[in-house]
């Protein structure tokens, strides 16, 4: 696998940071885009790009808005400026631009994890980009009552403090409970796999788990809450590709209660291909967790599916 970066320059004038891995020799035949989750970095997918590579996929993953590489300091992480949820939203959107414009003619793939799966499922109800499949990790559906909540306690908040600021208040609502299935925990992250050496090594990058800002939770909140209107749902396409997966202990899938009924709601709009899979006892980081070659080798034969699909066509 060959590594290269570059950036491009939102509408906000922020550069976003992209990582390109490329198959090592052959030309690629199709192209997976990343959308990382919260609080952490795209390079944690290097990973799952070398299994991308090693079968002909070129991958691209952008760090977001406040995060990794794209923050201009250590200091600036978590924080993604206003309107932060729909801007990074657009900024996919932007990227599988230069994608298509860089590799005309080959199939491109959306990957989302956690937060990045919310920006992913927002960004089936705006953009109609050409896309061969959508794949999302670690989702879930909308919490419910739990969302107006949040979006109170964080205007209530933002109005005391600034949006740059963190709230412990805040970060409880939105990861306090995660651990409490794994009690006695080792960690405060323990919710994110049972490889102990992962949980350690999130621990141990600077660019992960750190307290997001209050304008960061509004905007997300906000922006989940848009995502699950009915009109916008209504305007996903039916005919895209959807494979969803998850831990069955995973806290924010809700141990895949939320999970299932993302799945319910998908076939109620008609989405025509759709495959979920729930791993057991799985938690949060499936492609960080103690079975990750296989969640990876179904990962990877979903798509080679989704490829014979279309060579068909």
């Amino acid at each position: 696998m060959r590594e290269t970066h570059f950036t491009f320059v939102d509408e906000g004038g922020e550069k976003i940071f992209v990582y390109k891995w490329l198959p090592a020799e052959e030309a690629p035949k199709a192209v997976v885009q990343i959308a990382h989750g919260l609080v952490e970095t795209a390079a944690r997918y290097r990973r799952l790009a070398e299994a991308l590579t090693a079968k002909g996929y070129l991958v691209y993953a952008n760090d977001h808005r406040g995060h990794g590489r794209t923050a201009r300091s250590l200091k600036e992480l978590g924080y993604w400026g206003e309107d932060g949820f729909n801007v990074s939203v657009q900024n996919l959107y932007r990227l599988a631009e230069i994608i298509k414009k860089e590799n005309p003619g080959l199939p491109l793939f959306l990957f989302g994890h956690s937060m990045g799966s919310f920006l992913v499922q927002n960004y089936l109800t705006k953009y109609r980009q050409d896309l061969q499949g959508v794949i999302l990790s670690g989702s879930n559906d909308s919490p419910g009552v739990v969302l107006n909540l949040g979006i109170a306690i964080a205007k209530r908040e933002m109005a005391k403090n600034g949006p740059r600021a963190r709230s412990a208040k805040l970060h409880k609502l939105a990861f306090g409970s995660y651990n409490r299935g794994f009690e006695p925990a080792r960690t405060p992250f323990d919710w994110l796999s049972r490889d102990e050496a992962e949980v350690d090594k999130y621990m141990d990058d600077p660019y992960c788990g750190g307290i997001a800002s209050i304008g960061l939770y509004y905007d997300l909140f906000c922006g989940l809450k848009e995502t699950y209107e009915k009109k916008n749902r209504q305007r996903i396409p039916r005919e895209i590709p959807v494979y969803i997966f998850s831990g069955s202990k995973d806290p924010v899938g809700m141990n895949g209660k939320g999970v299932r009924k993302l799945v319910r709601n998908y076939q109620r709009l008609g989405i025509k291909d759709l495959t979920y899979k729930l791993y057991q006892d799985g938690r949060h980081e499936m492609l960080n967790e103690i079975n990750r070659d296989e969640v990876t080798a179904d990962l990877v034969n979903w798509l080679e599916q989704q490829m014979a699909k279309a060579e068909k066509q």
